[in-house]
């Protein structure tokens, strides 16, 4: 197995040992790599000083855990802000972080290993951090307990019909563990979170930071922005109903038109008012087409007009904390099946009463079998309901987002 030993001088060494190998002789290993004494090593496996006698399988380390290494000279306080705690945390987060943050090699190997864990170290929140190294901790110490279990299983009765259901189980899930396993490899970014698209706009001379969505089949303000704006008065109140998708959202009205400037240049565009206070304006494929926009993500633009307005996308840092946190959701359930024509006239026929599909046990039994493949039990639940109830397509899309 392969472990990881960072040094107090910021060095990174990578080790293939044997599971049984004696914490001597990693020792002496190290000593060739490191020129350190034996004698003046010290190692911190969670936090807790590893000693010469004890085997690496018996106090826990597995192949890819790193394994920290202080020379005895060095002060008690520093080893201590370098130690773990039992839950897999940092004793003092700040300090772990500024040790990873110098390093630059080692940065470059989470950036490709572990993104989400350096975009932590590189940030500015500890608890995000302490959180993430907790995860992390959690799911090493899940996989030794299954690891443990197939052990266990492997010496179970043939007959044993309960044993052979959690052999069939572990089975599974191995095969969900590799597939993880060979992502984290071959696309660790499919960890780290993915910033939507904004862009700096502005709606009848008002500023504002408009979320790019060509999932959402129309152009959507809120309530509150559009009165902001001074647009609340246009809205023809004859265009309620309710806007379906991932849940739904009530459509107060619509507005017809009014000027939007995208760069320099003035464009005509028409609104869907939501009662949606979180989201402020979602620019949606009607507007899209109309305005021959291009989606330009090798030079992370937006071009409008068949090229002839360019406007960047913004990074994270210039998106509001709460439109980060929110705009999913409020795309997915307010923009993604928008029914902009809707008249009053037709708002029961939109709500429909159509049969229940999310209840009886056919429908529990694809909500098991989803959350087998690693999702959320309410994640499952609207993906089934908003493909109603076709399998398939819900797994396609769990998978996808």
């Amino acid at each position: 197995m392969k472990i990881t030993v960072m040094t107090a001088d910021e060095q990174i060494v990578t080790l293939d040992v044997d599971r049984d190998e004696s914490v001597e002789n990693l020792k002496a290993l190290l000593e060739v790599e490191t020129q350190v004494p034996l004698q003046q090593q010290q190692l911190l496996y969670n936090g807790r000083e590893i000693k010469n006698a004890e085997k690496l399988s018996a106090v826990g380390v597995n192949d890819g855990d790193l394994v920290m290494m202080v020379s005895r000279a060095s002060s008690s306080a520093s080893t201590a802000d370098l130690s773990f705690n039992s839950d897999g945390s940092a004793v003092n987060p700040a300090a772990f972080q500024q040790q990873i943050r110098r390093d630059s090699n080692t940065m470059a190997q989470l950036f490709q290993a572990d993104p989400e864990l350096a975009q932590a170290i590189i940030g500015n929140d500890l608890n995000k951090l302490q959180d993430i190294l907790r995860e992390r901790h959690s799911q090493k110490s899940e996989l030794r307990r299954r690891q443990e279990e197939e052990l266990a299983l492997l010496y179970a009765d043939p007959f044993d019909v309960e044993a052979q259901k959690k052999i069939e189980a572990a089975i599974r899930q191995k095969g969900i563990d590799e597939n993880w396993a060979a992502a984290l490899e071959h696309n660790p970014e499919a960890f780290a979170r993915v910033v939507m698209l904004y862009v700096d706009m502005e709606v009848n001379g008002v500023p504002l930071k408009a979320f790019v969505d060509s999932g959402a089949q129309s152009t959507i303000i809120s309530k509150s922005c559009a009165e902001r704006c001074g647009l609340l008065r246009l809205m023809d109140q004859r265009y309620k109903g309710i806007a379906h998708g991932v849940g739904q959202s009530e459509i107060l009205g619509r507005i017809h038109v009014a000027p939007i400037k995208i760069g320099n240049v003035f464009y005509p565009c028409s609104f869907v008012v939501l009662d949606s206070p979180n989201m402020d304006f979602l620019f949606g494929l009607d507007m899209l087409r109309k305005h021959q926009c291009i989606i330009d993500l090798k030079e992370n633009v937006l071009r409008v007009g068949g090229g002839e307005v360019s406007v960047p996308f913004l990074q994270e840092k210039d998106i509001p904390t709460n439109f980060l946190d929110e705009v999913a959701k409020q795309a997915s359930s307010s923009g993604a099946q928008a029914t902009s024509g809707t008249r009053e006239n037709s708002r029961t026929q939109t709500e429909g009463s159509a049969p229940n599909r999310s209840q009886g046990p056919e429908f529990e039994a694809k909500v098991t079998r989803l959350i087998e493949l690693g999702f959320g039990r309410e994640a499952v639940v609207q993906a089934l309901k908003f493909f109603d109830g076709n399998e398939d397509q819900a797994a396609g899309y769990l998978f996808g987002g």
